[in-house]
């Protein structure tokens, strides 16, 4: 096997990395969280892996065996299946970072943003119909940020923007990576053809939706697990 077959799954272990290892800073102590992570992922992944399967067989992105090790678990390369627990698992340290040294950022503006940008998806859906990539994920992603809100109004859009903007940066990275070799090719056809770099927008609000089903499923666990505590 060639070196480059195994590419994906050296980015997959880069994005896990760091956040694994900064998981035991004490005054961040997001190893004392892993309940709560693991569960978020995993409730996310049920709704993400079958989605995932969904597009890969009705053409709207495929894989490059070029840089896979040639395991699969359905039609999806163990490196995509993998992909759904590294990058959550990165997302949400960032997310737990933010709320320990940058609390309440972005708090006064997180509503209004959130509007913006739920009217915007809606917006270019409307003129979007016939690209099943953008027509799914748009409305999603705007959908989620409604569930979102009447969950938990507006107390966490704060850190949740800041976490998303932040997590922008290893996003166009890595990425950039999967596009730019390419890893992951995408079907013309079924996307605006809009790219930042070699990346599809689409992703970016691809990469919307999963932070923001992660950090809902997590605070709601963890509001779920005070409010367990504070009856016994």
């Amino acid at each position: 096997m060639e070196y480059s077959h195994y590419t994906y799954l050296l980015l997959n272990m880069a994005t896990l990395f760091f956040p694994l290892v900064l998981s035991f800073d004490k005054k961040v102590a997001f190893y004392k969280k892993w309940r709560e992570v693991l569960s978020a992922i995993l409730l996310t992944a049920l709704v993400f892996i079958p989605w995932d399967m969904w597009k890969t067989h009705a053409g709207v992105w495929a894989f490059n065996p070029r840089y896979l090790s040639g395991l699969y678990i359905g039609n999806l390369p163990v490196e995509e299946w993998l992909f759904f627990f590294t990058v959550p698992y990165a997302i949400l340290f960032i997310y737990a970072c933010l709320e320990v040294y940058f609390p309440d950022r972005l708090y006064r503006i997180a509503p209004g943003l959130s509007k913006g940008v739920f009217a915007g998806l809606l917006f270019v859906t409307v003129f979007f119909t016939d690209r099943m990539y953008t027509v799914i994920t748009f409305p999603l992603a705007a959908l989620f940020l409604l569930f979102h809100k009447y969950v938990f109004g507006d107390r966490y859009l704060g850190r949740f923007w800041m976490a998303y903007f932040v997590h922008l940066i290893p996003f166009f990275l890595v990425n950039g990576l999967l596009t730019s070799l390419p890893v992951v090719t995408y079907n013309p056809a079924e996307q605006i053809g809009l790219r930042i770099y070699t990346v599809p927008v689409e992703d970016a609000v691809y990469s919307l939706l999963l932070l923001l089903m992660n950090v809902t499923f997590y605070e709601w666990l963890r509001e779920r697990k005070k409010r367990h505590s504070a009856n016994n």
